[in-house]
C-alpha cells in the first residue's frame, strides 16, 4: 500500500512506511544507502542506521538481510532485544561494493521519496490548504508597511487566486519588502522532502537556506514505529525563496554535480508550495524575455518539466507564486502578451506626505527614539519640496541612518535634530546642478 494523499482529510502527518512497497523504494537504493552509511561511519546498531536513513526498521531489514547474505555485512554486537538492537559492520567486500557505488554517486543519509509520492502529497497540498484570503488578513500581513489601501487591495486577490504577479514602480518604495511580506498571506506549513528519487537519479530538495524548518518532534527508539512520521520529509514552513540579479536561466533547470554524482533542484521547485520573489526584474543575467518564455506553460498548467543528464524529461508541481519585482516599466520588458499571463500588477506609488510621516515614525520607533513631526514636516518643505526631490519610502529610514551616524560621530546624544536631518540630506541626494563639467 503505497500514501494515498488524496484520501486525507488533513496534512498535519506524514505516516512512516513500514515496508519497502510503503516507501515506495527499490531494496537495490536502499542497499546502496545502507553500504554507503557504514563504509563512512562505520560500525552501526539497526537503530542508527534507521535514524541515518530516515527509514524504519521493518523497511531497511530485507535490505540489510541481503547484504549478510552476500557478505557484505556482518553483526557484530548487541543486545537480546533483536535485529534493532544489532551492531552492523560492513566487510571488505562490502567496502569494495560501497566504493562503486560511490563512484557512481556519493549521496549519503535520508533515503529519498519517490516521484509519484511527491506528486500525490502536492496535489493534496493544494486541495486542502484553504486559500481564502480577506482584507484583514492582508492588513495584518502587511501590518509593519505603510501602504495605502488601494494597493493592500490588489494584493490580497493576486495571492488568494496564487498566479502571478507584478510588483513595479519607482525605485525605494518597497518592492523587494512588500514581495517579501507575502509569504505572511500563505497560511499552513509545508512538509518538503530531503530529495526525491526519479528513474534512479536523486534530487537534493530540502535546503536550510531556502527552507525553514520547525523543530523535530521528539523520535521513539525505533523498535516501535507506529504513529512516527516519515523523516524523509521536514516539516517547514511555506517556502519564501528571493533571488536577484545574479540569477541566470540556468537556476531555472537541473543543477548536476558530475563530482557528487546526483542534481539540485531548480529555484521554482525549491519554492514550490511558496512564493518565488524575482526581485530587480529585468537586471538578471538572462532577459526576462528567455525568463517568461521558459514559464509560458508552467504558469498556465501549473506543471513543469525538468531534465536528467540522460535526455529524458519528467513532471513536477509547480504550486509557485512568482513575484517579479522592477522598477522597470513592464511595457519595456516584456510585450503585451506577456504581461497577460502575469494576470496581476501591483503599482508601489510614491508614498503620501502623512504615509511619509508615518514611515518616518515607524523607523524613528523601531531605532528607539523619539519622534517629533516637525522634523519631517522641515525635511518635506525646507528640503525637499525645493529641491523637487520626489518623496519613497526608503528616506526616511536612510536618512535617519545616516543622522544617527553623524551623531555618533561628533559623540553627539543619540537623538534626531533637524541640522543632523539636514546634513545627512547633503551627503544623500545628489545635486544636479553642480558636480565636474566634462572637457
Amino acid at each position: 500500500m503505497s500514501l494515498q494523499f488524496e484520501k486525507f482529510e488533513s496534512l498535519a502527518d506524514l505516516h512512516a512506511p513500514l515496508t519497502l512497497e510503503d516507501a515506495g523504494l527499490s531494496r537495490d537504493l536502499v542497499e546502496q544507502l545502507l553500504l554507503k552509511t557504514l563504509n563512512a561511519v562505520g560500525d552501526l546498531t539497526g537503530i542508527e542506521l534507521t535514524h541515518r536513513l530516515g527509514l524504519t526498521f521493518p523497511v531497511i531489514d530485507p535490505a540489510i538481510g541481503m547484504l549478510k547474505t552476500q557478505q557484505l555485512c556482518e553483526i557484530v554486537g548487541g543486545t537480546s532485544l533483536g535485529p534493532p538492537s544489532y551492531k552492523y559492520r560492513i566487510s571488505s567486500l562490502g567496502r569494495e561494493r560501497a566504493g562503486r557505488f560511490m563512484d557512481r554517486n556519493m549521496y549519503t543519509g535520508i533515503a529519498p521519496v519517490p516521484l509519484d509520492q511527491y506528486r500525490a502529497y502536492m496535489a493534496a497540498f493544494l486541495a486542502l490548504t484553504p486559500r481564502e484570503i480577506t482584507r484583514p488578513l492582508v492588513k495584518a500581513a502587511f501590518a509593519h508597511l505603510v501602504l495605502s489601501d488601494r494597493v493592500l487591495d490588489q494584493l490580497g486577490p493576486a495571492v488568494s487566486a496564487g498566479h502571478s504577479l507584478f510588483v513595479y514602480g519607482p525605485p525605494g518604495n518597497g518592492k523587494s519588502v512588500i514581495s517579501q511580506a507575502i509569504g505572511n498571506l500563505l497560511p499552513g506549513d509545508l512538509w518538503i522532502p530531503h530529495a526525491l528519487e526519479v528513474q534512479g537519479s536523486l534530487i537534493q530538495i530540502y535546503d536550510p537556506v531556502n527552507h525553514e524548518a520547525y523543530p523535530a518532534a521528539a523520535e521513539s527508539t525505533g523498535l516501535d514505529a507506529t504513529g512516527q512520521h516519515d523523516r524523509r520529509w521536514v516539516r517547514c514552513r511555506r517556502p519564501l525563496v528571493t533571488v536577484g540579479g545574479e540569477m541566470t536561466l540556468d537556476a531555472l533547470d537541473l543543477s548536476y554535480n558530475p563530482t557528487a554524482g546526483f542534481y539540485r533542484a531548480p529555484v521554482q521547485l525549491l519554492a514550490n508550495g511558496g512564493t518565488l520573489v524575482i526581485d530587480d526584474f529585468g537586471r538578471q543575467q538572462c532577459s526576462p524575455l528567455a525568463m517568461l518564455n521558459r514559464w509560458i506553460s508552467p504558469l498556465e498548467t501549473r506543471s513543469d518539466f525538468l531534465t536528467l543528464q540522460s535526455g529524458q524529461k519528467f513532471e513536477v508541481p509547480f504550486m509557485v507564486l512568482p513575484v517579479f519585482a522592477t522598477n522597470i516599466k513592464p511595457a519595456e520588458l516584456v510585450d503585451e502578451a506577456f504581461l497577460r499571463r502575469i494576470q496581476y500588477k501591483v503599482f508601489a506609488e510614491n508614498p503620501t506626505p502623512w504615509e511619509f510621516t508615518r514611515i518616518f515614525e515607524n523607523c524613528c520607533r523601531d531605532r528607539g527614539i523619539v519622534f517629533d513631526e516637525e522634523h519631517v514636516e522641515h525635511l518635506i518643505e525646507r528640503v525637499m519640496k525645493p529641491r523637487q526631490i520626489m518623496l519613497r519610502g526608503c528616506q526616511p529610514r536612510d536618512l535617519i541612518n545616516q543622522a544617527l551616524l553623524l551623531a555618533q560621530y561628533r559623540d553627539e546624544p543619540r537623538q534626531l535634530t533637524i541640522e543632523l536631518l539636514e546634513q545627512a540630506c547633503a551627503s544623500y541626494f545628489v545635486d544636479e546642478d553642480q558636480g565636474v563639467t566634462s572637457a
